[in-house]
């Protein structure tokens, strides 16, 4: 069984960046997809990328259109954690951040680690 750990949440201003990290044992990065979700207040749930690996090669990487070109997704096969880098931060990316394991945009597990909340400020 997969455990996903998140963090690098925080409180930050429009505008600055924060990197979100997300840890996962009991499962090596050699094919599988893996993806960042969000939740914000008074929201569902929602897709925001995803990375794909086969044979530890990346050969895919996806992203909602609210984050294109502001949020980079990447992972470190070795260390099974995969990144979040997220620049020019809006208020609207207030969430609480989670990461899953991934088919296209929809998540696989149907249990989600506590996540990691990141707030921007106005």
């Amino acid at each position: 069984q997969v455990q996903l750990v998140e963090s690098g949440g925080g409180l930050v201003q429009t505008g600055k960046s924060l990197t979100l990290s997300c840890e996962a044992s009991g499962r090596t990065f050699g094919n599988i997809e893996m993806g960042w979700f969000r939740q914000g207040p008074g929201k569902e749930r929602e897709f925001v990328a995803s990375i794909g690996f086969i044979g530890g090669r990346q050969y895919v990487s996806d992203y909602a259109a609210y984050v294109q070109g502001r949020f980079s997704i990447s992972a470190d096969t070795a260390k099974k954690t995969m990144y979040l880098q997220m620049n020019r931060l809006k208020p609207e990316d207030t969430a609480v951040y989670y990461c899953n394991v991934v088919q296209g945009r929809r998540p696989v597990f149907d249990y989600w680690g506590q996540g990691t909340q990141v707030t921007v400020s106005s």
